[in-house]
């Protein structure tokens, strides 16, 4: 039978049909081939793409191709017939013809020129909008099919709780429920109901990444096995069960000395035993040659590269190293059967016929811009930015009184919009491609002396190309009018000790009735930056001068609106002092400007909240919310000889333009079977629209071991007109309840059980105790049914 009548290419047949067939009819080789990888910018010779050249580098085919967005400079149309090209090589020069597919960066927006700058990830988190994030993975859908692009390397699923790890801003934040629902209703944003019509999404890093030892990047992480589940894996449980996540991504660090890469316990019995997993696991790039030169788990690269597929791990990203020859003599030498590499591509082989991949590999290059930067788009990177905007205090003077007539904007960055960008953005993430100088080239790390991503030339290359990015200057001009005099300084830099330009400053807030001062951080890869991966910190404090320019400012007088600009989480409390008010926007992408405006003039009541917990010092962390019983303050005086214990804002802070009243809670549930229903009044008590963010919060009181003094189960975002009340149901599913017990069963015991609801974790304004009664319910952590909250 040749390839073109083989079993394989009839969409007609069940899928695992298909998949059985076309693994039936291939080498070693070809298999070893679609778990590997290839730069999309090594396959360009020079500056030029050549079919002959690409077809060498891939005689076997290919699994996948790695990142032509966030490796190259080319838009939309020439991404997508770049795509195309390679496809067609795949496609038409190998012996079976399987398709490959090129997975990009989409954390924040899909990387890649003239794409969609939406919120950096700890800015969507800071919506508590599912809805929203939704509605921005699907704009990073149609943008990445237009382009060829089908899998994403997103959501950031871990919990973090260190701010001092500099990937702190890709994440939804500190809460395992927050993270979970959010991620999910990413996934389902970028992969929908059918893969066919979808992008498949990755859950990364698996497992407990952001706790490494000292917020030191790929440092170890030292966790007993209750929180590394009941915490750390659920995100990725919640993404798995309810949104059937396609791919997770293992974390570059080991747990309890165990690397992620290489270890079965992890990547199989947890990952696929226990959560229920059944898609395919890639590499974090270059953790299979680390199990060799960073960890020292392996001897050579074959013994690395069957640790990491005996373990679990599909796929080598972003190129084939491990997995091609080393790979091949493990398994012609019999250390490794090869009935584990084909469960690895089965796995590949079927996400790429979900994908719909065999019917339809190449897209229309003609019409790829067509979903680039739209007014829809726009429009909901607006919203978003709006939406991530947090007062964190407010004394009155915003929103902006509207006859005002002279305003100050006064700050590093108020009118930079490279700012603007989290590490993961486009183009602020390809800053190590063409930025200069290369430090990152011929580390210890990597082993190796070639530079981090492959460079290519020509129409090929990247650089600083932004799509129209609009600074909190140019949005409060746009969003204030011509009638009011707005003067611009910066002050100063985000790094630095130049001080000279806090004289300019300082007049220009003395001649303003108001002072919009915006300190930031600057978030990237490459150095010189604040924050962003493998850029942690010591400190919490804003860098540079910052602090002395808002200190200087407020001795004129002036009120001050203080905007936190940056993807660290600071401790702010040396300027808190002098601002009248003080907001937080974590990096809000290319609408950010006018987003902010729209908060700071009225136009939108913010309803931002903090996803994270602000602490008052470095010394506080790791500083969350949802301490186990006994954590919460140090023993015996119950604070530190120098500081209160409590943070400086709690988890869910966040203030509106509104006050709302909460009545009339009603909580009902009796045995650890049956749902817990819980009803609250929601009324805006205020003159003016708004959102609350309505947060439901739960204790056990008694347990069999020691849980959270309190942990978020469910919120739900209320949108009121004034004095208008609406009621809040949750619907609680006693397995939301479960936890692991002495014995690791994952069980809902009978008890005492608190429910408070309010504005933020620690402001609860109603709360009820009820007891549920019978037997201890066991349930499994793959099984939990989310919180329902309904708005009638």
């Amino acid at each position: 039978m040749t390839t073109s009548q083989a079993r394989f290419t009839d969409p007609a047949l069940p899928l695992q049909e298909r998949v059985e067939d076309l693994l039936s009819r291939m080498t070693l080789d070809e298999k070893l081939a679609q778990l590997g990888c290839l730069w999309s910018t090594a396959l360009v010779a020079g500056d030029a793409f050549d079919a002959d050249f690409v077809a060498a580098r891939m005689p076997h085919g290919i699994g996948q191709i790695t990142r032509i967005g966030a490796s190259t400079g080319l838009r939309p149309a020439e991404s997508a017939a770049l795509m195309n090209a390679i496809q067609r090589v795949a496609i038409e020069r190998t012996r079976l013809g399987i398709p490959i597919f090129v997975h990009e960066e989409s954390v924040g927006g899909f990387c890649h020129r003239d794409a969609t700058v939406f919120p950096q990830g700890i800015g969507l988190g800071a919506t508590w909008n599912p809805a929203l994030i939704e509605e921005v993975a699907g704009i990073i859908r149609e943008q990445m099919l237009a382009v060829g692009a089908r899998l994403g390397l997103a959501p950031v699923l871990d919990v973090a709780r260190d701010p001092r790890w500099g990937r702190v801003e890709e994440t939804y934040g500190e809460d395992p429920v927050l993270a979970g629902v959010l991620g999910t209703a990413y996934v389902r944003g970028l992969q929908t109901s059918d893969l066919r019509n979808g992008v498949a999404a990755t859950g990364k890093h698996f497992l407990a990444y952001a706790m490494s030892e000292g917020g030191r990047n790929w440092n170890p992480v030292q966790m007993g096995p209750r929180e590394l589940r009941e915490v750390y894996a659920e995100p990725f449980a919640a993404a798995i069960r309810d949104a059937g996540m396609a791919a997770v991504m293992n974390s570059y660090a080991s747990v309890d000395g165990l690397p992620c890469a290489g270890s079965a316990a992890i990547l199989t019995d947890l990952l696929r035993g226990e959560l229920g997993f059944q898609g395919a696991v890639v590499a974090d790039y270059w953790s299979i040659p680390q199990l060799l030169r960073f960890h020292r788990v392996a001897a050579d690269p074959g013994e690395a590269a069957r640790l990491a597929l005996s373990a679990g791990l599909d796929a080598e990203l972003p190129a084939t190293d491990f997995y091609g020859a080393p790979l091949k003599e493990e398994v012609e030498s019999g250390r490794l059967a090869l009935e584990v590499v084909d469960t690895s591509v089965r796995r590949m082989l079927q996400m790429k016929f979900q994908l719909g991949l065999f019917e339809q590999p190449y897209v229309d290059a003609d019409a790829a811009s067509i979903p680039f930067q739209t007014p829809r788009s726009r429009a909901i990177g607006r919203r978003a930015a709006a939406e991530s905007t947090i007062l964190l205090s407010n004394d009155g003077i915003l929103p902006l009184a509207p006859d005002l007539q002279r305003v100050a904007v006064i700050g590093p960055g108020a009118d930079d919009r490279r700012l603007l960008q989290g590490d993961y953005h486009y183009p602020a993430h390809l800053e190590s491609i063409y930025a200069e100088t290369q430090e990152q080239s011929g580390d210890t790390i990597l082993g190796t002396g070639d530079a981090l991503v492959p460079h290519a030339g020509g129409a090929y290359a990247p650089g600083p190309h932004f799509t129209p990015h609009i600074t909190p200057l140019a949005g409060l001009r746009a969003a204030l009018g011509d009638g009011i005099e707005v003067r611009y300084a910066r002050g100063c830099e985000v790094l630095g000790a130049d001080r000279s330009g806090f004289a300019v400053a300082v007049e220009a807030a003395r001649a303003a009735e108001v002072a919009i001062v915006v300190v930031a951080g600057k978030s990237g890869l490459h150095r010189p930056v604040t924050v962003g991966e493998g850029n942690d910190a010591t400190s919490l404090e804003l860098t540079g001068v910052q602090t002395e320019l808002v200190e200087a400012l407020a001795v004129t007088g002036t009120p001050l609106v203080v905007v936190v600009l940056s993807g660290r989480v600071h401790a702010l409390e040396r300027i808190a002092v002098h601002a009248n008010a003080l907001v937080q926007l974590f990096p809000p992408g290319e609408e950010g400007g006018n987003g902010l405006a729209d908060v700071l003039t009225g136009a939108v009541s913010p309803s931002g909240r903090l996803p994270v917990t602000l602490p008052r010092s470095v010394g506080q962390v790791p500083a969350h919310y949802n301490y186990r019983a006994g954590g919460r303050v140090p023993m015996f005086f119950n604070d530190y000889v120098d500081s209160v214990p409590t943070p400086l804002f709690p988890f869910g802070h966040g203030l509106g333009y509104a006050s709302f009243g909460y009545e009339q809670l009603a909580v009902r549930g009796t045995t650890t079977r049956e749902p817990v229903e819980v009803a609250v009044v929601v009324r805006n008590l205020g003159s003016r629209a708004g959102d609350e963010v309505v947060q439901l919060y739960f204790r056990d009181e008694v347990a069999s071991t020691a849980r959270p003094d309190r942990m978020l189960i469910g919120f739900a975002r209320v949108a009121l007109e004034p004095g208008q009340a609406r009621t809040v149901t949750f619907t609680v599913h006693p397995s939301r309840l479960a936890f692991y017990d002495p014995r690791m069963r994952f069980v809902t015991e009978p008890g005492a059980f608190w429910f408070g609801v309010g504005a933020s974790s620690a402001d609860i304004r109603t709360s009820q105790t009820i007891t549920l009664t019978g037997e201890v319910a066991a349930y499994r952590q793959r099984e939990i049914v989310a919180t329902l909250g309904a708005v009638v």
